[in-house]
């Protein structure tokens, strides 16, 4: 199989379970017109997000990495009407499109966006309490998902869900041998969940048309 079928497939997923929506749509034509990469989820991903974050019953949501805000629309829709998504940023730009793209989806009174490296942003939602959260969504450099990993477990409780974008890598995850930083990132984060007596996890190769990858998916035990 080939990429170009996967795509083809998802067309096909997308025509029945994630029809044609303005403000999603509108979010995708926004970031690609910025000119920001085109890294984020696939929309039967975002729907994913979404079915996951309403079947916890989240009402507070933290996710690192933020692009366009397409998977920020897509969690914050599952949140009741008083929820909180906070969302953390690295790039000034990105978040000024998100910013844009969230208030177009009628959704800026639930989310907050944080600019900045999140390592220095997650202790300060530590000292102001920020939290707990019921809900992850770790989607940024992934050198840095051993650090996210622990930060989640300070800021979760029993019961929150973790779910962690592009763990797979185009399969390199397998080679220990692979120098890259990220390949590298994923692997310790890998050995951290499987050695964490705290979390209950697995993770699920995907095909779409953002290539070949996957996500894990963590619980913190009760």
């Amino acid at each position: 199989m080939s990429e170009a079928q996967w795509t083809a497939v998802e067309r096909y997923l997308t025509q029945y379970f994630v029809p044609a929506d303005p403000a999603l749509d509108t979010a995708l034509a926004a970031t690609t017109a910025a000119g920001l990469p085109a890294i984020e989820v696939a929309p039967n991903h975002g729907k994913l997000l979404h079915l996951l974050a309403r079947i916890r019953g989240a009402r507070r949501i933290l996710e690192i990495g933020t692009l366009g805000g397409y998977s920020t629309i897509w969690l914050a829709r599952a949140l009741p009407p008083d929820g909180q998504l906070v969302t953390l940023e690295l790039e000034p730009r990105n978040a000024e499109v998100a910013k844009a793209n969230i208030a177009r989806a009628g959704l800026a009174e639930r989310v907050q966006i944080r600019v900045g490296r999140a390592l220095d942003t997650l202790p300060m939602l530590e000292k102001e309490g920020v939290g707990p959260f019921d809900f992850f969504f770790l989607d940024a450099d992934k050198r840095g998902n051993p650090d996210y990993l622990r930060w989640a477990l300070r800021l979760g409780r029993p019961g929150s869900v973790i779910v962690v974008d592009n763990v797979i890598r185009d399969g390199a995850v397998a080679d220990a041998a692979n120098g890259d930083p990220d390949v590298q990132g994923v692997r310790r984060f890998n050995e951290l969940v499987a050695s964490e007596p705290r979390l209950s996890a697995t993770a699920i190769q995907t095909v779409c048309s953002k290539g070949y990858d996957g996500f894990a998916i963590a619980v913190v035990n009760e």
